[in-house]
């Protein structure tokens, strides 16, 4: 299936479609300037959108708005005291990530060459995302799509179960795979995965990573000892002070909780903030070489300073991600540190996911946790 198609799989209202062809910045060689996106029980038909989010055809994008409408409607809301603006982020965030779902349970990163593809850990978000807003079916069937994919096979894969060349499996796959099962309902086979000598998250090579540690339930003592850093927080890669914190520690909290180190990961997470973040966000680890921020560190971190109680560090950070948003309320893979302007794939549904999980927990509705993730032997006895 054509990336274009795949990326709505499930629909999308005319406010998604706006900018679901967003490649970034004006300068990104790779932004497109034209997206035809299938539309759902109208075959072969399409909703034509340019690059400045013009619908062209206005009558099946009416129809897409009125479906997400009735979608919509089975949401399991924020919680009372929910401001305005968490209701917009929380309800534009789950239909990015419906637009970007397929029938079949396959979630694609962006509707974007070179992000079409599954990623494990990004659609394992976005299983834990659906669950936590009611909507277990979608949540069963990401979970399921993940569960028949060889993740020893490749980093990405195609919409049919297909792995993706040019990029080697990486070591967090299992662990986002398994907590997807969890939060649907579904039972996960557990199965050896080796979590070393891999690439984790930034994709830069291999080796020992903290994410991939935490993701793949390493012992705690092991964690402790081995990503020790100075002055009391976690580092990225092992043995390594100098590799600096990752904002991959805050998985700790959430959704690979490790209570006993909760302390570490609140006073990593805080240096990350001091030392790189900004307006609009922080970056994803202290040895990053850029300064732009990304959404996705972000918002991964408001969920867990949510979750450890420290509400006033979630909010601060979750108005950084508004700041960052698109004037329609899409997250970009990143922006510019200085404007907020997009320099990356937009919207993201990483991003969109955490964003997601974050607004449930600061205001949590009917149900205040995540079905099996903080309640798992597994987790809580390490």
């Amino acid at each position: 299936m054509a990336w274009s198609r795949a990326a709505l799989g499930a629909g999308v209202a005319v406010a998604v479609a706006a900018l679901l062809v967003s490649g970034g910045s004006g300068t990104d060689p790779q932004a497109p300037r034209f997206l035809e996106i299938g539309v759902v029980g109208s075959a072969g038909a399409t909703v034509a959108v340019d690059s400045f989010g013009s619908v062209i055809d206005r009558r099946r994008a009416r129809g897409e708005a009125l479906a997400n409408r009735r979608w919509l409607g089975r949401v399991r809301p924020l919680g009372a005291g929910a401001p305005p603006w968490a209701r917009r982020m929380y309800l534009q965030s789950l239909l990015v990530l419906r637009a970007l779902t397929d029938r079949n349970g396959a979630v694609i990163a962006g509707a974007r060459e070179g992000w079409a593809y599954v990623w494990p850990r990004d659609a394992g978000a976005v299983a834990l995302a659906f669950a936590a807003a009611g909507y277990r079916a979608e949540a069963r069937r990401v979970a399921r799509f993940l569960l028949g994919l060889d993740l020893d096979a490749a980093a990405r894969f195609y919409e049919d179960g297909a792995p993706v060349g040019g990029r080697e499996a990486q070591g967090d796959a299992r662990g986002w795979v398994e907590a997807a099962a969890r939060a649907a309902g579904i039972p996960s086979p557990t199965a050896p995965f080796d979590w070393r000598d891999r690439p984790d998250y930034q994709e830069k090579g291999e080796g020992d990573y903290l994410g991939n540690a935490i993701a793949s339930g390493a012992p705690v003592k092991e964690i402790a000892e081995r990503f020790r850093g100075t002055d009391g927080v976690l580092v990225r890669k092992v043995r390594d002070p100098g590799s600096g914190v990752d904002s991959a520690v805050a998985w700790a909290v959430q959704p690979f909780p490790y209570p006993a180190l909760f302390p570490t990961v609140r006073r990593s997470l805080r240096r990350l903030i001091d030392e790189r973040g900004g307006r609009f966000g922080i970056v994803p680890s202290e040895d990053w070489p850029e300064d732009d921020p990304w959404t996705v560190p972000t918002a991964w971190a408001a969920w867990a300073f949510a979750s450890l109680g420290d509400r006033a560090t979630a909010l601060e950070l979750m108005s950084d991600l508004r700041r960052a948003a698109t004037p329609l309320g899409l997250l970009p893979e990143r922006v510019d540190a200085q404007t907020g302007e997009p320099r990356s794939t937009t919207p993201l549904a990483w991003s969109h996911a955490f964003a997601i999980l974050a607004l449930h927990r600061l205001w949590p509705g009917a149900v205040t946790r995540l079905p099996c993730i903080t309640c798992q032997t597994r987790y809580t006895t390490r």
